[in-house]
């Protein structure tokens, strides 16, 4: 097997949050989100439901579908973590999840209003959602190897953050310039949708899932070209029953080492409430301030812009004070945005009403919309460092199946949290509300963090 240098492997690695990120920027956050809640409200209002409730139900349904998908991955995240451990072997789960994150999101395609299902545009979205984190899973333990010199590793995770958020915004500006149609007919350029894509049938925006899905196999490329995979001698392919008992031999010691479980936990709430803010921030700009879906994708391109430059930054921040205090500003930037967020509506801020037809609703979702994609950004590239420092170096992507777990343990809890609040309120804007709580229990639990961890003297 030819050598690969040090920069090629990093670059790679790179390379997978290029390839990957546009499952969250526009099926997630900004354009497949919105355009699922959109198209099955304006369904429920046609079958005879009030504007309000409809909208509210449609943002529970896709609650509940992503709070299923998120047990699904708790369940196995760990485990196959432990396989991976016991048999040096990452690459072919790589190849298995990334096919389905191909097939989930392409399929997303066959999703037109006039034959829209719920459960087979949820059962698709579900698949490529849950290839998109498993391989997230095996990459990110990746992390530990790219460096003889821990230090470099925040800066590492950091750019390889910031570069995959470029990524997003390109794939975003690529969307809007060729193929979203604005009111107009013509796309944010003024070009007319390519292909001839006829936005009566949304194609032009149902094209987002075959989009997100050939850019990753392009871009996944110089990953598995550079990637290379250490085979534990002596191990049969597979080791299940080997890994669970490793598995739990782990999860058994982890009271024995409290700043692991207390990290693992504050992480469980503060990513679960991040992933909450992604999930429905667009979904909330279209239904509570009647945002376009084009409306929408500029949002995300400033929050991605914004995520990119602070990923950076904060890299370099991470390589000279540490993960810890990254973590924390982020973390309070973000709860106070939350509550900011709570309040913005076409007639008020912060419970202060404004005149009519004032576009400063607009501006500040805006406004929170970069500062969202700035701490968040920052957080998940210095929480996956931290995890270095917190995992056990010989069990790591074991560990990052834990990190897995206890961020998706909970993940359908924001989901969930977000869907019952919409349905018992019957309003879109408090639904987002329990998110604040979510924030402010993961800061708390950092206390007990110690920042170089329990297997790092």
């Amino acid at each position: 097997m030819l050598e690969v240098s040090q920069r090629k492997r990093i670059w790679g690695w790179y390379f997978f949050d290029w390839a990957s990120q546009p499952y969250n920027t526009l099926l997630l956050t900004f354009i497949f989100g919105p355009y699922f809640t959109g198209t099955l409200s304006g369904n429920l209002i046609a079958e005879g439901m009030a504007e309000e409730a409809a909208r509210a139900q449609a943002q529970a349904y896709w609650g509940w579908g992503l709070a299923v998908a998120g047990i699904f991955i708790a369940v196995l995240a760990p485990i196959l973590g432990a396989i991976a451990d016991n048999t040096g072997r990452k690459l072919p789960w790589i190849w298995l999840f990334s096919l389905m994150y191909f097939v989930g999101s392409y399929a997303l395609w066959w999703t037109a209003p006039q034959e829209f299902s719920v459960i087979w545009a949820l059962f698709f979205f579900g698949i490529g959602l849950i290839g998109m984190e498993f391989a997230t899973i095996f990459t990110n333990s990746y992390l530990p190897e790219l460096h003889d010199d821990p230090a470099e590793l925040g800066r590492i995770s950091g750019s390889g953050w910031a570069f995959g958020y470029v990524g997003g915004v390109l794939s975003l500006v690529v969307m809007l310039a060729l193929f979203q149609a604005t009111p107009s007919g013509n796309t944010m350029f003024g070009l007319s949708p390519l292909f001839g894509l006829d936005p009566a049938t949304k194609a032009d925006t149902r094209v987002v899932g075959p989009l997100a899905a050939i850019w990753f196999a392009v871009f996944m490329v110089p990953f598995f070209l550079y990637a290379r995979d250490t085979r534990v001698a002596g191990t049969a392919p597979f080791l299940i029953g080997q890994s669970l008992r490793d598995l739990g031999r782990t999860l058994k010691g982890l009271p024995r080492h409290p700043s692991l479980m207390a990290y693992l936990g504050s992480s469980m709430f503060y990513r679960d409430a991040l992933n909450g803010l992604y999930t429905f921030g667009g979904v909330y700009a279209l239904g509570v301030l009647g945002w376009s879906i084009t409306e929408v994708g500029i949002f995300g391109i400033v929050a991605a812009i914004s995520g990119a430059v602070f990923c950076w930054i904060s890299g370099r921040v991470d390589r000279r004070v540490g993960p810890m205090p990254v973590i924390i500003v982020c973390v309070l930037m973000l709860t106070f945005v939350s509550l900011l967020i709570v309040t913005i509506t076409p007639e008020s801020i912060l419970f202060i009403a404004i005149a009519e037809g004032s576009n400063l609703p607009d501006v500040t979702f805006f406004i929170a919309g970069a500062i969202i994609g700035a701490a968040g950004g920052a957080l998940q590239a210095s929480s996956r460092n931290m995890m270095t420092r917190q995992a056990n170096p010989e069990r790591m992507t074991e560990a990052f199946g834990l990190y897995a777990l206890s961020g998706k343990a909970t993940s359908f809890l924001a989901p969930a949290l977000i869907a019952f609040t919409s349905q018992i309120t019957g309003s879109q804007r408090l639904g987002v509300s329990p998110v604040v709580g979510l924030f402010i229990i993961g800061l708390v639990l950092l206390l007990w963090v110690k920042p170089r961890g329990d297997f790092n003297k």
